[in-house]
């Protein structure tokens, strides 16, 4: 049997094994709201057209994938919400899904609304489901790819 100093020896082990776990747990917790918020920035800095905002919240080397297919540089990007010839009229995310993996997340989620018009004309709205992949760097989360599809086309463009 063991004795008081081994007892008390593996009751303080525990404790400590428990706090630790839980102190971790709660460090994931706070990285998954974490995300998920910075993820909402990210989507008010696409509609609202802020671009310092925008620039800052994607990496350098991001790449959108369209839902038709396309895929298309940061440069790009911005640079089309920039100009107005790709506007964010609405998007709000419902239910963010997160995947923590080191310094890279995985994020998933359908729209509650989604609409968006190229050239000034409706170009694609309804529930698109949305993957988008971020890694830490230089203490940041940043969105590297990011891939939709769904959605709706305008009557007229069906």
């Amino acid at each position: 049997m063991f004795t008081k100093l081994q007892s008390r020896l593996v009751v303080s082990f525990l404790i400590v094994l428990l706090v630790t776990s839980c102190s971790k747990q709660r460090s994931a917790d706070q990285e998954v709201a974490l995300l998920k918020s910075v993820e909402v920035q990210r989507l008010k800095a696409l509609v609202e057209a802020d671009m310092d905002a925008a620039a800052k919240l994607h990496a350098d080397d991001f790449q959108l994938v369209t839902p038709f297919g396309e895929i298309v540089s940061k440069e790009r990007y911005l640079g089309n919400i920039f100009s107005g010839s790709l506007d964010y009229i609405a998007w709000r995310p419902m239910d963010i899904s997160v995947r923590i993996y080191g310094d890279v997340a995985a994020l998933r989620y359908r729209d509650a609304e989604f609409v968006v018009e190229a050239g000034g004309m409706p170009h694609l709205s309804g529930a698109l489901v949305h993957t988008n992949i971020y890694e830490r760097r230089g203490g940041n989360w940043v969105a590297v790819w990011s891939h939709a599809s769904g959605g709706e086309l305008p009557i007229s463009q069906r």
